[in-house]
C-alpha cells in the first residue's frame, strides 16, 4: 500500500528531486512559497503556503489528510539561507531565516503529530553548514545545527511510539535553479574526495533510504551526504 509523503520545499532543486522520486511509488503532497511548481508528475498534491505564517502547517496538513486521507512521511525541505557578515545585520532577516529552518518543521510535526502512525518517518534537510559554517553564514550555521538538536532530540521522544526522525546534512550540490559560479564550483570540487559536486539525486537516494524499511532500527541521525568534503 503506497504512504503519503509530504514534502516542504518541493517545487524546486532537492525538495522537487525527491517529490518526483517519491512520486514514483507513493502519494506525494508538496509545500510551495513563492516558486510555482512546473510539470509536476500526475497525482502530485501542491499546496501553497507560507510555513512560517499562524495555522499555515496546521492547513497543509489538513489538506493533505483531506487529500489522500492518511500522512506517512514528512520531508522538511523548506528553509532559507542567509550570507550575512556581522556588519550588515539584519534582525527581521533572520528572524525569517530562524522561522522557516527551525520553528516550521518543529509546527509541521506538532500539526502532523495526530495522525503520524507506529512506522512514520521525518527527514529534516540540514546542512554542513551546522558544523562546518562559511564565514558570514553564522546564524544559518546555527539554525541548521538547531535543527540537528531538534532531529535527534524528537526521536527520543516519538520513538516509544514507532516513528522515526532523522535529517540529511548535504554538501555542495548542483541546483540547476541556482548554480553556483564556476569558480566556486571548482572550489568545492577540490576540497571534496570524490572529486566532483552532488547532485539533488544524491540527496533523494539518502532520504529514500531513511524513511524505507531498510532504516527501520534508524533514528536520531544526521547523514551527511557530501562526497567527502573537507575530510
Amino acid at each position: 500500500m503506497p504512504r503519503t509523503v509530504l514534502v516542504t520545499g518541493g517545487a524546486i532543486g532537492i525538495g522537487r528531486a525527491i517529490a518526483d522520486d517519491m512520486a514514483q511509488d507513493h502519494n506525494v503532497a508538496i509545500v510551495w512559497h513563492t516558486s510555482p511548481p512546473k510539470a509536476l508528475p500526475d497525482g502530485i498534491l501542491a499546496i501553497q503556503a507560507d510555513l512560517t505564517q499562524d495555522g499555515a502547517c496546521a492547513e497543509v496538513v489538513k489538506q493533505t489528510i483531506a487529500h489522500f486521507g492518511q500522512l506517512d512521511v514528512i520531508v522538511n525541505n523548506a528553509g532559507a539561507v542567509r550570507s550575512t557578515p556581522l556588519d550588515s545585520f539584519d534582525a527581521t532577516e533572520q528572524h525569517a531565516l530562524l522561522a522557516i529552518n527551525v520553528l516550521a518543521p518543529a509546527d509541521l510535526l506538532a500539526a502532523a503529530l495526530p495522525h503520524l502512525q507506529s512506522g512514520a518517518a521525518i527527514v529534516n534537510i540540514s546542512s554542513m553548514n551546522a558544523v562546518l559554517p562559511p564565514k558570514g553564514a553564522a546564524l544559518f550555521g546555527a539554525s541548521k545545527a538547531a535543527l540537528n538538536l531538534w532531529t535527534r532530540a524528537m526521536a527520543k521522544e516519538l520513538g516509544p511510539q514507532g516513528i522515526r526522525v532523522n535529517a540529511v546534512a548535504p554538501g555542495a550540490i548542483n541546483i540547476a535553479e541556482n548554480p553556483r559560479p564556476d569558480t566556486l564550483t571548482e572550489l568545492f570540487v577540490k576540497e571534496t574526495a570524490l572529486g566532483r559536486i552532488g547532485t539533488p539525486q544524491d540527496i533523494t537516494r539518502a532520504v529514500r533510504f531513511l524513511v524505507s524499511a531498510d532504516a527501520s532500527f534508524v533514528t536520531g541521525e544526521v547523514l551527511t551526504v557530501s562526497g567527502g568534503y573537507r575530510l
